[in-house]
């Protein structure tokens, strides 16, 4: 079985949808299973939803009648005749959502989230799947949520991978064409969950580690694993080979372009990983796997936006020591930071993270009780494998850089924007 994962960016409208039956007549669809993302930027807007429902009671509907716009927009566009099934479909979908959030009594945010944002997959491989159907393309619709199934720590979940494997392994043997959804599962209570951000590339791994499957391909709207996203770096070059442990550096330390939490799962059973442009299907792309330089061996640049720096010192001056450290670690936890750079002295403790569920203000203010704390909010971290003094160069240019942590392969420099 071959996994095949297309993004929100590759499914953005009708014409991406048309785009992807190319590629599959272009790749052929035999045991093939087709991992795809919420369309365009629907997980943006259907959190915008969510906000409201917690912020703003009257401003949901607007929010909900904007993304049923969007997908009926698209349907309009491939599905000319408004009687076709998949109308009837997608409004029982928007009913589902809706019908949520008038009778949810649960306060808590990552549950609402959960339940709310997973609608957007749950769209897109709805109209991918009768549009392929109705090219002639015949397809298996399933739902992951059957068979990937997690904890209920939600938004942010662990995989039950004995269940997990259990559930896809039935599906093993079979050549059909399959398409789910990512970034889903569900936990005991069959209540939907979800895999973090980008979770799709995750679902990918999840399913070729569960199936042994042959190869894993995820299709981008560039050539394939560039040295740094070309959205904020010019010049930029493909890799065209890199090893599963050069991608999991560049992955965990925040390069976008695949999932922190995918290549573990198909380094273990050694399942090749190709990244290839969905506009150029024919081109190679960038290979990842076991035992490969990386090809060519150049700096390879990334950038976080929107961190923050903080630096802890005792309020009596004495040592930063291992019971401290293992408090502050705790709070990062329990307040959900991603910690991404540390750095401590004797009477000093430094910490670069993400605060990605915006609890900084109540982490501070647990910290500021026993510590000094001087903070900095919207930094940017700039991580550089490979470097040389031509790289560091062309990132300083008169920058005010707050902490530096350099390595024998990486330095990483967190600088005010």
């Amino acid at each position: 079985m071959r996994i095949f994962k297309f993004g929100g960016a590759s499914v953005k409208d009708a014409e991406g949808v048309r785009n992807l039956i190319q590629v599959l007549q272009e790749t052929g669809t035999e045991k093939t299973f087709l991992v795809v993302s919420a369309m365009g930027k629907m997980t943006n807007a259907l959190e915008a939803a969510v906000d409201a429902y917690f912020e703003d009671k009257d401003a949901v509907t607007p929010a909900m009648e904007a993304v049923e716009s969007f997908h009926l927009d698209i349907l309009r566009d491939l599905f000319p005749s408004e009687g076709h099934p998949v109308y009837r479909e997608v409004r029982r979908l928007f009913e589902e959502v809706r019908g949520f959030l008038a009778w949810n009594k649960s306060p808590k945010y990552g549950f609402v989230y959960d339940q709310v944002v997973g609608y957007g997959e749950l769209l897109s491989t709805t109209i991918i799947g009768q549009y392929l159907s109705e090219e002639g393309i015949e397809n298996t619709l399933l739902d992951i949520r059957r068979y990937i199934k997690t904890d209920a720590n939600y938004r942010d979940v662990r995989v039950d991978w004995t269940q997990t494997q259990k559930e896809i392994a039935a599906l093993s043997g079979s050549s059909k064409l399959f398409i789910t959804q990512g970034f889903l599962g569900s936990d005991e209570n069959n209540f939907t969950t979800t895999l973090g951000r980008e979770g799709s590339d995750y679902t990918a791994a999840i399913i070729a580690f569960c199936l042994n499957a042959e190869s894993v391909t995820i299709w981008k709207d560039v050539p394939g694993v560039l040295n740094a996203d070309p959205r904020y770096f010019e010049k930029t070059r493909l890799l065209n080979r890199i090893s599963y442990r050069e991608a999991i550096e560049l992955a965990f330390y925040g390069a976008s372009v695949i999932h922190p939490k995918t290549l573990q799962p198909l380094q273990r059973k050694e399942i090749p990983l190709y990244v290839k442009s969905f506009l150029n299907p024919s081109n190679p792309g960038t290979q990842v796997g076991k035992g490969i330089n990386l090809d060519p061996k150049i700096p390879c640049f990334i950038l976080k936006k929107d961190q923050v720096l903080m630096k802890l010192s005792s309020l009596d001056f004495s040592f930063i020591v291992e019971e401290n450290i293992s408090e502050i670690f705790k709070l990062l936890h329990d307040y959900k930071m991603k910690v991404d750079l540390i750095q401590n002295s004797a009477i000093s403790f430094s910490v670069c993270f993400d605060n990605r569920f915006g609890q900084l203000p109540g982490l501070l203010q647990h910290l500021k009780g026993k510590y000094r704390v001087k903070h900095h909010e919207g930094v940017s971290l700039y991580t550089v494998r490979h470097f040389d003094s031509k790289a560091i160069a062309s990132l300083l240019n008169g920058r005010d850089v707050l902490l530096e942590q350099r390595g024998k392969e990486t330095v990483q420099l967190v600088i005010k924007t």
